[in-house]
């Protein structure tokens, strides 16, 4: 699109420099997350952690970002956007020194918690940074939302390029420290803060035109609340009182009494809700919108946090990388096109996303019966097209029909879809791998099984407890140059563990197509897909015009 064009389209003459400033912001995120998925293997093999410990500290990398956004989202409006970004930048630095704090010859426990809190408050700093950038170029560029929003997030998989360029180049090829690695988020963190500092923001449609937080959290109401309570209260439950075990050493925290008071929590933040809108039960639309982008985080961000993982051990570590790389990148170029591809197959947004879950159904399928790299590069072409544009389209969506709601929708929005991939995206698929993983080698090994099965069980959500494999022996298995039978067979089977992972994972986005097919047809039964606008107060009768 030329300069003249994005001009038309902005509502500020410094909408541009804010555009690319969100942009090095969710591009600092991105790397990080990019390097921490590449390093994963690495902290299984230092501190012999299990799939559901690093589905659980990939998780927290994901769950943090849901209270950065939705506090943001809430605030924003009031505090100014500036102050929000300085918040985020100091926590994106004490992240990496609570990171750094693990060291090998430490207690597994004492650097698993290191590595979650570090991670956590990353992601925290993450969703702050969100709670700025998802509302401004919404209110920047209200005339084509879609297309603006997909050009902030394609910083996104710009990022995963560059960890995971840095993964494969500084760590496989060169052998820095996994710190080195990590720490070089923190570059594009200082390009953000400088390409921020000194700028003007404008408000929000809705701040502009004088609503509060109460008037904005109407539509969402005691539905949209609903969602994120429920995904908050789990948080409390599980993760949250591990933290507090581990602190205390008490086991209160994972008793019953502790869950109830989780819940309990979630209880009172959703009636705390209804009385601030006056207990409106919110629009069924926006309801819809929060359920499917909790899919929408669970199958895009959970699987990206493995995604480098499972292909480099059906393949090689190396083009497991390479192969991340590749995606992204490919995500990163088509992120510039969604304007030019809606016009061109006459869709509108919901058409597309209905397009995009069909096709990532079918490419996670495919990757799961990958033997080649040529065959690989064709099943994630598949299934990067398909995820490309989920995240901003659906915030584009929320933009369009809910401007009312002001920043607070959409931050809701992006923080239970962070949530929601911390919480069941990352943990389950960590789960998935460990129960499918110990299923297989119980079936074919079951005395190899018990020689290399892990101490500590993996649990997710209702399901029974698995033990998966111990990390330190599996990558051992994993690793050697001359494998003996009993490795080979242990290899096998995390290979086939991940496939059927890859398998379970496609029902999320077959879920997500049946949902885009409805609200399809509903569109197209109200007149079809249009932007809403606020529509002014009506003048009090007798006034002048």
């Amino acid at each position: 699109m030329s300069n003249a064009t994005a001009r038309a389209d902005a509502i500020a003459s410094n909408a541009q420099r804010l555009l690319w400033a969100g942009f090095l912001a969710i591009l600092a995120t991105g790397i990080g997350f990019g390097i921490r998925g590449g390093i994963l293997a690495t902290w299984a093999a230092e501190f012999g952690f299990t799939g559901a410990q690093l589905g659980a500290i990939g998780g927290a990398g994901l769950t943090g970002f849901c209270f950065g956004v939705i506090i943001g989202g809430l605030v924003v409006d009031k505090i100014g956007y500036g102050k929000l970004i300085v918040a985020a930048f100091v926590m994106h630095l004490l992240s990496a020194l609570v990171t750094f704090s693990a060291t090998a010859g430490q207690a597994q426990a004492t650097a698993y918690m290191f590595l979650y809190l570090g991670t956590f408050i990353f992601a925290l700093g993450n969703g702050t940074l969100e709670a700025v950038a998802n509302p401004l170029v919404s209110t920047l560029f209200p005339r084509n939302r879609t297309h603006y929003l997909n050009i902030l997030h394609a910083s996104w998989p710009a990022g995963l390029v560059i960890g995971g360029l840095i993964g494969w180049i500084l760590g496989d090829r060169m052998g820095f420290s996994w710190k080195l690695q990590l720490g070089l988020f923190l570059v594009p963190t200082v390009l953000y803060g400088v390409a921020f500092f000194g700028q003007s923001f404008p408000k929000s449609e809705a701040s502009a035109k004088g609503l509060g937080v109460g008037e904005m959290l109407r539509e969402v109401g005691i539905l949209g609340a609903l969602v994120a309570c429920a995904l908050l209260g789990l948080f409390f439950k599980d993760q949250l009182g591990g933290i507090l075990a581990f602190f205390t050493g008490s086991p209160f925290f994972t008793s019953t009494v502790w869950s109830m008071l989780c819940w309990g929590v979630a209880a009172v933040l959703l009636l705390m809700v209804g009385i601030k809108t006056n207990f409106s039960m919110g629009a069924v639309l926006l309801f819809v919108l929060f359920c499917t982008h909790a899919l929408v985080g669970a199958v895009e961000l959970g699987t990206d946090g493995w995604i480098q993982n499972i292909t480099g051990n059906i393949l090689t570590p190396a083009q497991g990388k390479i192969l991340f790389v590749f995606t992204s990148l490919l995500m990163f170029s088509l992120r510039f096109c969604a304007d030019f591809i809606e016009r061109t197959l006459g869709l509108s947004p919901v058409g597309l996303l209905m397009l995009c879950a069909t096709m990532a159904v079918v490419g996670l399928r495919m990757v799961s019966g990958i033997e080649t790299f040529a065959g690989a590069m064709i099943a994630l072409s598949v299934y990067a097209i398909g995820k490309t544009f989920f995240w901003p389209t659906m915030l584009a969506i929320v933009g369009d029909r809910f401007p009312r709601t002001g920043a607070v929708a959409m931050s809701m929005m992006g923080g239970i879809g962070m949530m929601s991939a911390g919480l069941l995206g990352g943990p389950g698929l960590g789960y998935a791998k460990d129960r499918f993983t110990a299923e297989h080698l119980q079936t074919t090994a079951p005395a190899v099984y018990e020689q290399y099965k892990a101490p500590t069980p993996s649990r997710f959500l209702f399901l029974e407890e698995v033990h998966g494999l111990d990390g330190t022996k599996l990558s051992e298995a994993q690793t050697a140059a001359a494998k003996t039978p009993d490795q080979q067979t242990v290899a096998a089977a995390s290979i086939a563990g991940d496939r059927q992972t890859l398998v379970a994972d496609s029902y999320i986005p077959a879920v997500m197509a049946v949902v885009y097919l409805l609200l399809f047809f509903y569109f197209r039964a109200i007149g079809g897909y249009k932007t809403v606008h606020i529509e002014p107060a009506p003048a009090p009768v007798g006034a002048r015009s």
